[in-house]
């Protein structure tokens, strides 16, 4: 591949819920019609592409009016040099999402007992 292609993929910031944290990654057009289509990429394929990204994320989902935009996402707490799941800075991830958009914890912000039915 090129090194110019690569140069070209574009990164946005990063985006979370209560569960993930999320990013895109936008590549360029040419670039993205050599790749499989209907199924995700393993984190080898996505990486020998030039994608760059800390440890931990997952391509999980196409949108395919876009196909050259991969959807990723990681767990909260998700140690960027290791991959793996830091039980603490997961829980501290969620009590600030929790805190930032004043939802309730397990009501997935739809409010109260009547999420819970």
């Amino acid at each position: 591949m090129p090194h110019d292609i690569a140069k070209r993929i574009e990164y946005s910031e990063k985006y979370q819920d209560d569960k993930f944290e999320y990013r895109h990654v936008i590549l360029p057009k040419e670039l993205a019609k050599s790749l499989p289509k209907e199924r995700l990429l393993l984190e080898p394929e996505w990486r020998g592409i030039g994608v760059q990204q800390s440890r931990g994320w997952v391509h999980y989902a196409c949108h395919r009016p876009e196909p050259h935009v991969l959807l990723f996402r990681r767990p909260l707490g998700t140690d960027p040099t290791t991959g793996k799941i830091d039980k603490v800075l997961a829980r501290e991830a969620r009590d600030q999402y929790y805190k930032d958009f004043g939802a309730a914890e397990g009501t997935g912000g739809a409010g109260g007992d009547e999420a819970k039915k």
